[in-house]
């Protein structure tokens, strides 16, 4: 690493960038290296919202490093980019889990959740990112489907409990939840 020092704050450049003060960001910014520069581009990449970038970011309002305040913007603008696309594919990727998990069709749970089937495709294909709450709609309809609560019928008290806590849950634990309330449900059937 090239020489730098930082002053008047108690952090040091060996030190890791998340360590870093705003005005030791600041000097590796004005006054660093490639190998600074590096430092922080991988923070930036990996936390595009942490509080590196967000220092980074501020710093960048006010000092303008010739070169090197262009190169961290694309930096940070392209490592948000791809954060927001794995983010879609994940929501995409849920959505499609909570559609097989309801066992209905695409039009039935389509339907279900106050949408078109050709909508609800393109959430399935990540092109449209569908809002908090229409999520949580498609969590609680794949949990209706298993515990049995349907439109205009009252649900049991326990199995409105059991669709909240299942929504807590990863759609893997989703379902093997779901599996062994199924089978519990039926043995207390049997017992009957």
């Amino acid at each position: 690493m090239s020489t730098l020092a930082f002053r008047n704050v108690d952090a040091s450049p060996d030190d890791p960038v998340s360590e870093w003060p705003q005005e030791a960001i600041q000097t590796a910014l004005e006054r660093g290296g490639l190998s600074h520069w590096r430092r922080l581009a991988k923070a930036i990449r990996a936390e595009p919202w942490g509080p590196v970038a967000r220092q980074v970011e501020e710093v960048l309002t006010y000092s303008r490093p010739y070169g090197v305040a262009a190169a961290i913007e694309r930096i940070h603008a392209r490592a948000r980019e791809a954060t927001e696309a794995s983010e879609r594919r994940a929501v995409a990727a849920e959505i499609g889990q909570l559609i097989d998990d309801s066992g209905l069709s695409r039009a039935e749970f389509s339907s279900r959740i106050g949408t078109s089937a050709s909508r609800l495709s393109t959430y399935v294909n990540g092109k449209v990112t569908p809002s908090a709450a229409l999520l949580v709609r498609m969590r609680r309809t794949a949990c209706g489907r298993w515990v049995g609560i349907s439109t205009g019928v009252a649900p049991d008290s326990d199995d409105v409990e059991l669709a909240e806590t299942l929504l807590r849950l990863t759609p893997e634990e989703r379902l093997r939840g779901l599996r062994r309330y199924a089978h519990l449900h039926e043995l207390a059937q049997e017992q009957r």
